[in-house]
């Protein structure tokens, strides 16, 4: 067996491997590169299972980054156990061919509860006084111990929010070199999110795009030069590309106007009520999962959608099975953005109803994706002292709410979750070996390409 290192740097394309990425570039003459497909929806959840399993949504499960779980009737983006994910998992291809096969999955999604021998995950700590504390879930647990021994404690506020940035993919890729050099893994799973943060705010042709790439090139370039030097090959893939993005269709707002969609009303605020909606969606990036109760609606739905402008398609349950979407987790109705424009969560009518947690940073209690979240509001005066009091109650043990973030999507500059128009948009696949090389590799056929690579 030929260990391999599998990085996932997120929002590379082809066009973006150049003068600004020297590590990725040599790596790319020294071995290949090639266009990568991708799956509907091109988003982080769908594609990781697709890249891992083989499988199509259809068969692994992961339609979005979340959905709608009829039986509880709520919403749920972010969720982290493996069970989630059906299908055979490539380490448990792997091992079947050789039990002596070992996989680290580092960062990638859903990896608590995996089959993977050694797996860490950002995990916060929510104490009943509402504070949210970095951490992470390893397996086994006392990994926990030595990472945080090791590095100090995960960055997660520059994993996600306002602060996201460089730090989170540094210390990913500082601990997973302590992980390779510890156990040698047959397969090293490393996710490096950082590139993703400013292509997602300033779109993909921003000034400062130079810079994030020396970035993250120079992150992923230490570590690759580290797996090379033990004996590894490398290989970097991408989950999607980022196309620029004009503005926000409000698609939850529009079902609410037809009287489809039900909210309660709670201490001042709205509440999206899904199990008592005739119909809502799910919004994540360019897609949107519409749940449509009574099937008697899925017809003048759909023609309620096809007319709002900015929505491109609305797949029914046939046209799902021609993306391979058709997963009984799919909503009844799946609607697809044109190019530059994506479907906020917004459901409120009146921004005075707005709920609590919409100004914050909260992927979980959110119906749907919310970009907003990588902002600070613009339009909130003394904006840095009002976060340095929220700090100071949080250091004395107060309650408090970080409510910092706009609650309109005029900042989004950059989106994904549509199939790309060209191939250099989106995904690569980059390999230190030309043994398996290709001309391009369908995001399905990745796991049967990791086991040729190290099973040569």
């Amino acid at each position: 067996m030929k260990p391999l290192l599998l990085l996932d740097v997120v929002g590379l394309t082809p066009q973006l491997v150049g003068e600004h990425t020297p590590n990725l570039a040599r790596m790319a003459s020294e071995g290949f590169l090639a266009p990568l497909g991708t799956v509907l929806p091109a988003v982080t959840c769908s594609a990781q299972a697709t890249m891992l399993t083989g499988l199509l949504p259809r068969g692994h499960g992961i339609v979005g980054n979340g959905w709608y779980f009829r039986d509880v009737s709520e919403v749920a983006l972010w969720r982290q156990s493996n069970r989630l994910v059906q299908g055979e998992k490539v380490w448990e291809k792997a091992r079947a061919r050789d039990p002596r096969f070992t996989c680290a999955k580092l960062f990638w999604w859903y990896n608590m509860y995996s089959t993977a021998d050694w797996s860490v995950t950002p995990r916060p700590i929510y104490p009943a006084d509402g504070r949210k504390i970095p951490g992470i879930y390893t397996h086994p647990p006392e990994l926990r111990a030595y990472l945080d021994a090791e590095l100090g404690a995960f960055p997660l506020f520059q994993f996600w929010g306002p602060g996201a940035g460089l730090p989170s993919s540094d210390w990913i890729a500082r601990a997973a070199r302590l992980v390779i050099e510890k156990h040698r893994p047959t397969l090293a799973l490393v996710y490096l999110p950082h590139l993703d943060y400013d292509l997602q705010r300033f779109g993909p042709r921003f000034p400062a795009l130079g810079n994030r790439l020396r970035e993250i090139d120079a992150v992923a370039g230490r570590l690759i030069d580290f797996a090379r030097g033990i004996g590894m090959e490398a290989a970097v893939v991408s989950e999607y590309g980022i196309t620029a993005a004009s503005s926000s269709i409000s698609i939850n707002r529009v079902l609410r106007r037809e009287g489809l969609l039900s909210v309660q009303e709670t201490l001042g605020w709205e509440l999206l009520d899904a199990g008592a909606s005739r119909a809502f969606a799910v919004s994540d990036h360019q897609v949107a999962h519409v749940y449509v109760r009574d099937p008697r609606d899925v017809p003048p739905v759909r023609r309620l959608l096809e007319g709002v402008e900015g929505i491109d398609i609305v797949l029914d349950r046939s046209g799902q099975a021609a993306f391979g979407l058709d997963h009984e987790r799919s909503g009844e109705l799946v609607a697809v953005a044109q190019r530059e424009r994506w479907f906020d969560y917004y459901y409120w009518l009146d921004p005075s109803r707005a709920p609590d947690f919409a100004p914050t940073v909260d992927i979980h209690r959110k119906p749907g994706y919310d970009p907003a979240e990588l902002f600070l509001d613009p339009q909130k005066r003394f904006l840095r002292l009002r976060i340095l009091t929220k700090l100071l109650r949080k250091l004395l043990g107060f309650r408090y709410l970080m409510d910092v973030i706009p609650t309109t999507s005029e900042l989004v500059r950059g989106t994904h979750g549509r199939l790309p128009d060209r191939a250099e948009e989106g995904p690569v696949l980059i390999s230190s070996t030309r043994k398996t090389q290709v001309a391009r590799l369908e995001m399905a056929e990745l796991s049967r390409w990791i086991l040729s690579t190290v099973f040569d």
